[in-house]
């Protein structure tokens, strides 16, 4: 067996536990929490007061016009200035999760502002409230339009998780940077931790896939698809 490929046994089983430990729920949690927060930011910015919606313009626009890398260096190296200590996986959710909330909260707001106003209309005119109106029909509707883009900031983010290697996130990159610190190989070790990243996405790509044919069904927005 040629010494690469030997190597690039020998490695899997560490880079796929590092992926399973930490990459897969930092991914999970990440876009949970950002989606959620994403969806608060977006109804503030669409029915909330004048100075909620300044707040959460600010926030929308602080996260978005800065780089990633940063925002985790600020709040894993920078806190601690001011007697904030976090350890290096809670400061990475918190990062990912402030961005993540940032760019989806432009998806739902957008997908929101695109269900006509009759459809507000229509849930007034048989009674429902405010509430009822979003939860019942304004919300399963915008659901069908976010799914594509959504999908896409998921996946995007699984590679964006390689970045908390920069603040000691033992995840699956970091596990790879390891690895090459002690067999001096770094271009093998890189290319397989590539490609479990490629498989990862691929797999995600083809569930997305599935996903929005199933929405389809309801809201017909991939007819030209299929």
């Amino acid at each position: 067996m040629p010494p690469w490929l030997q190597l690039m046994l020998d490695s899997l089983q560490p880079l796929l536990w590092a992926g399973l430990i930490f990459t897969i729920p930092l991914t999970l949690l990440s876009f949970t929490l950002g989606l959620m927060l994403g969806l608060l930011t977006a109804i503030a910015r669409l029915f909330g007061p004048r100075p909620l919606v300044t707040v959460a313009r600010f926030y929308v626009w602080v996260i978005r016009g800065t780089p990633l890398l940063v925002q985790l260096f600020v709040i894993f190296y920078g806190l601690p200035a001011v007697g904030i200590l976090l350890d290096a996986f809670p400061a990475a959710l918190i990062g990912f999760t402030l961005n993540i909330g940032a760019y989806t909260s432009e998806i739902i707001r957008a997908v929101i502002s695109s269900v006509p106003r009759g459809q507000w209309e229509a849930a007034y005119s048989i009674g429902m409230s405010w509430g009822q109106a979003m939860r019942r029909t304004i919300l399963p509707q915008a659901a069908r339009v976010a799914v594509p883009p959504l999908s896409n900031t998921f996946i995007s983010l699984v590679k964006d998780t390689s970045l908390a290697a920069a603040i000691t996130v033992p995840e699956l990159f970091q596990t790879a940077q390891r690895i090459v610190a002690t067999t001096y190989e770094p271009l093998i070790l890189y290319i397989e931790a590539a490609l479990l990243y490629l498989a990862l996405s691929s797999v995600l790509s083809a569930l997305q896939v599935r996903l929005e044919k199933r929405f389809a069904r309801y809201g017909g927005f991939l007819e030209a698809r299929t």
